[in-house]
């Protein structure tokens, strides 16, 4: 059978998918996904061990998470907001372990470090599809896998535990499932979504092992390394056996080698000595590799450095325009992300015409944005009140449709 009838044959019709969905559901259809990265290993040295990326992380996942959230409902004539809605209470509470703050901070988190972020929808009494959300559930990367749909989307997912597993189907047509799957851009993987720990992997393992170094310095009374010369006493040269060469080499590899034996004191036989050798901490330039690399991690989340304690390259000329830039260029698309998201996934699971949009009024970092947008709006006197409250994020008042008459000027007629 030829190859474009081997595509034909597992080619799901009226499913209306992307006419390279075979191509990426021949390699493994049916099948779990596993995911090429190790996301225990990314929260281990790139989370726990590493102040600059736990800072960065936290930063971001609560700032995204102090964030109220609006529903909207929309309609032919216009967008109405509503005070009260379902889908506003579920967000509030999630789950019975989790409030708002929380649940949106784990979702944040594990978006940042995996590159994934899962979140199950549990409807009444627990069952899948039986009707709108109850709970909201975060689920850890690491356990959860893609399977590999025959039209290019997901045909579910398993969530592994202790040697047990869960399952959920998803729509061959649509995608839609019980389980949320958020994920980065990725140029190379079509089912999982890359981490900002990735491409700062280099920069975050020279900072650890900078510590590292560090601590066995301190630890072993900061003394440098150098080189053991073989000056035997009372003979004119010569060299060590290979056999005494071999056992000496082995044991500077095992006692004296790496970052948690730095500096620690040699122990000599009889011929030999100490000549230092490595260059001096300024010579190094020790510290400033280590910002560097602090700066690079910085840069892989979109954190300011100003904002993690690193000084140099200050860009921002003071801390409020560090925070405002934060929220301008990292917050908010994450934000955005995922709205659009709850969008797509959770608001048509309550009602078609609901909407969900983040509300950016409660912010102290973006207070000179709006500032500027109110100044701006109060200004512009070709506008209506009710459309410059609009344009503000506010409601309409009874009588704020007329355009307030201008001021005649001295040379009208």
């Amino acid at each position: 059978m030829g190859l474009r009838r081997a595509w034909q044959a597992i080619w799901v019709e009226e499913t209306k998918a992307s006419a390279t969905g075979p191509l990426i559901a021949m390699q493994n259809p049916g099948r779990a996904v596993w995911s090429p990265r190790r996301f225990d290993a990314f929260a281990e040295e790139g989370y726990r061990r590493n102040v600059i990326a736990y800072r960065a992380v936290n930063q971001i996942a609560r700032a995204v998470a102090s964030v109220s959230w609006r529903a909207f409902r929309n309609r032919a004539d216009g967008r109405r907001a509503l005070e009260t809605h379902p889908i506003l209470s579920l967000l509030a509470r999630p789950n019975p372990a989790m409030a708002q703050s929380e649940f949106i901070e784990a979702v944040t988190g594990y978006l940042l470090i995996a590159g994934n972020s899962f979140v199950e929808a549990v409807a009444a009494g627990g069952a899948v599809g039986a009707g709108t959300p109850r709970e909201l559930w975060p689920l850890r990367p690491d356990r959860m896998k893609v399977i590999a749909g025959k039209t290019g989307l997901a045909q579910g997912y398993v969530y592994s535990l202790g040697g047990a597993e869960r399952r959920w189907a998803a729509d061959p047509v649509t995608g839609r499932s019980a389980i949320l799957h958020l994920k980065t851009f990725h140029p190379l993987d079509d089912w999982y979504g890359l981490s900002p720990i990735e491409p700062a992997a280099a920069a975050i393992d020279q900072r650890n092992e900078s510590d590292k170094w560090n601590m066995a310095l301190l630890q072993n009374g900061a003394r440098p390394s150098g080189a053991l010369v073989y000056e035997p006493k009372g003979a004119a040269g010569g060299n060590l056996s290979d056999e005494q060469f071999a056992r000496l080499k082995d044991e500077v590899a095992a006692q004296y080698s790496g970052a948690r034996n730095a500096g620690r004191p040699l122990l000599l036989d009889g011929g030999l000595s100490w000549q230092e050798m490595s260059l001096s901490p300024k010579d190094m330039d020790f510290l400033e590799s280590r910002h560097a690399a602090s700066r690079d991690i910085a840069l892989a989340f979109g954190v300011p450095p100003q904002l993690l304690g690193i000084p140099g390259d200050n860009t921002y000329s003071n801390y409020r325009e560090a925070r405002l830039a934060l929220w301008e260029e990292t917050v908010i698309p994450w934000l955005r992300h995922l709205r659009d998201e709850f969008n797509a996934w959770l608001a048509p699971q309550f009602d078609e015409e609901v909407t969900l949009d983040f509300d950016l009024d409660d912010a102290p970092a973006l207070a000179p944005r709006r500032e500027k947008v109110w100044a701006r709006l109060q200004a512009a006197d070709f506008l209506t009140l009710n459309e410059k409250r609009r344009a503000a994020g506010l409601g309409s008042v009874e009588g704020g449709d007329v355009m307030a008459a201008r001021p005649l000027s001295g040379n009208s007629r």
